[in-house]
């Protein structure tokens, strides 16, 4: 049984659909799992989103999405310590694949920065789902949101998706063809999670 599993992609990977779809499965199996998201709805994840709104030096956002996670650990480890299953949309491996490709020529080996700033204070998650997609097939499922995000740019998202494409050699994750169907991405996730 993984305990603490997280759910990562580019924009319009389908990430955030398939976590919700997982959560929905565990319940009906009987377990007791929460289902929590990066950035937060807490005080810094809010300081965040505005942060990415405005266009913020790369530096601060990343430092702020940090901080957020810092105070998320705080609610993940009690979930864990209670026995709960704890589902993340978005965790850490966001931070380095994003932030990393915005600190390109800021810091020397930025990914590698970010994980070291981050060591001492994240949880590693068990079990680390990708969802991968073309940065093109991603960005025409979301074409008709209202607005997109200074990060949902094709040219942007092929070095993030580089960068997760990098992380995801580590022996947590498992790499989704993000264009499946959505019920059979849900079914695999179920399966690697609870073991059965």
């Amino acid at each position: 049984m993984r305990r603490f599993v997280t759910f990562e992609g580019i924009d319009g990977s389908g990430k955030s659909t398939v976590s919700k779809g997982v959560y929905d499965r565990l319940k009906e199996m009987g377990y007791d799992v929460v289902l929590t998201f990066e950035p937060t709805d807490g005080f810094v994840g809010e300081t965040v989103r505005r942060c990415i709104e405005e266009n913020c030096d790369p530096v601060t956002t990343a430092l702020l999405f940090i901080g957020d996670r810092v105070e998320h650990c705080k609610e993940i480890r009690e979930w864990l310590n209670n026995g709960k299953i704890v589902l993340c949309d978005r965790y850490a491996d966001s931070t380095y694949a994003y932030q990393g490709a915005q600190l390109e020529n800021v810091v020397e080996k930025p990914m590698e920065w970010l994980q070291s700033v981050s060591k001492e204070f994240i949880i590693l998650p068990e079990k680390t789902f990708l969802f991968d997609l073309p940065p093109k097939d991603a960005l025409d499922r979301i074409r008709m949101r209202e607005r997109l995000i200074s990060f949902e740019r094709e040219e942007f998202l092929i070095r993030v998706r580089e960068n997760y494409l990098k992380l995801a050699k580590e022996k947590r994750f498992v790499v989704l063809d993000a264009g499946r169907q959505v019920g059979e991405l849900v079914e695999e996730c179920v399966k690697e999670i609870t073991g059965d």
